[in-house]
C-alpha cells in the first residue's frame, strides 16, 4: 500500500451523506458502515484524522424560518443534529477497532468530552480519530465554517470535504449540463465567482490561515485513500 503525503487532515462530512443513496433523511448505517470503512484504510497509514460532521440529514438551522423557529434557536437544534451524527460514525468506527472521541462544543459530558483545543490534539497524537461535533457551539456558523476553524486549531495541512460531486463547478452539475469541473481554484476566486462549495467565512478562514482544501466525490469507492496517497482527485483550492 503507498504511503500517505499527508500526517494530519480534517475531513467534512456533509449529513446528508449519511443518508444513503435511498433515503430522504435520516441515517442509513450501511452508508456509514462504508465510510467508515474508508476511513480505517487512511488510519492504517498513521494519518491523524480529525472529523466535522454536518446535521442537514435530520435539521438544517438554515431552514428554521420556514417552521417559525428563529434562527438561533434553529442553528443549535441543528447542532444537537451533527451529535447524533457524530455518535453514530464514533460506533461504526469503534466497531471496527478504530479508537475515537467525540468532542462537542455545546458541553454534553454524559455523550461527549468538552472540546478543548489542547486535548484534541493530544488525542490525535495517539492515533485516534477525534470527530468535532455542535459546530463551533455559536449559532449564524456553518459546520464548513467548524470545519474550517478546528483544522486552523489542531494544525491540519489539508481540510478535505467530502461530497456527491467529483468536485468543484461553475454551477451545479445536476442542473447544468454544460458546467464546468475546475482542477484547480485559489480562495479569490471561489469567493469572486460566488462558487457555493463553502461559505464564504469558511473560505476566508481557510485563506487566512493558507490552509488548503481539497473537494472530492465520497460516493466512489477507494477515493478518500486515493486522495490521501496524493493522487489528483477532485478539486483544490490554495493559494494563487
Amino acid at each position: 500500500m503507498s504511503q500517505a503525503i499527508y500526517k494530519r487532515i480534517m475531513l467534512k462530512l456533509s449529513g446528508q451523506a449519511l443518508e444513503g443513496p435511498d433515503c430522504d433523511g435520516g441515517i442509513d448505517f450501511q452508508t456509514v458502515g462504508r465510510f467508515c470503512d474508508e476511513i480505517v484504510d487512511v488510519a492504517s497509514l498513521g494519518v491523524e484524522i480529525g472529523l466535522v460532521v454536518g446535521g442537514g440529514n435530520i435539521f438544517r438551522g438554515a431552514n428554521a424560518s420556514e417552521t417559525g423557529l428563529d434562527r438561533p434557536t434553529g442553528d443549535y437544534m441543528g447542532m444537537l443534529a451533527t451529535v447524533i451524527n457524530a455518535l453514530a460514525i464514533q460506533a461504526a468506527l469503534e466497531n471496527r477497532g478504530v479508537f475515537t472521541r467525540v468532542m462537542s462544543a455545546i458541553e454534553m459530558p454524559p455523550v461527549a468530552e468538552r472540546y478543548i483545543r489542547r486535548r484534541a490534539t493530544r488525542h490525535l497524537d495517539k492515533g485516534r480519530v477525534v470527530i468535532f461535533a455542535a459546530g463551533t457551539g455559536n449559532p449564524f456558523f456553518t459546520t464548513d465554517t467548524a470545519a474550517a476553524l478546528r483544522a486552523s486549531e489542531i494544525g491540519a495541512e489539508i481540510l478535505i470535504k467530502a461530497t456527491r460531486v467529483d468536485g468543484i463547478y461553475s454551477a451545479d452539475p445536476e442542473s447544468h449540463k454544460d458546467a464546468v469541473r475546475y482542477e484547480e481554484l485559489s480562495y479569490s476566486e471561489i469567493l469572486a465567482r460566488r462558487l457555493r462549495v463553502m461559505d464564504a467565512t469558511a473560505i476566508s478562514l481557510c485563506q487566512e490561515n493558507r490552509l488548503p482544501v481539497l473537494v472530492f466525490d465520497l460516493t466512489h469507492p477507494g477515493n478518500l485513500l486515493r486522495v490521501i496517497q496524493g493522487e489528483s482527485i477532485g478539486t483544490l483550492v490554495k493559494e494563487e
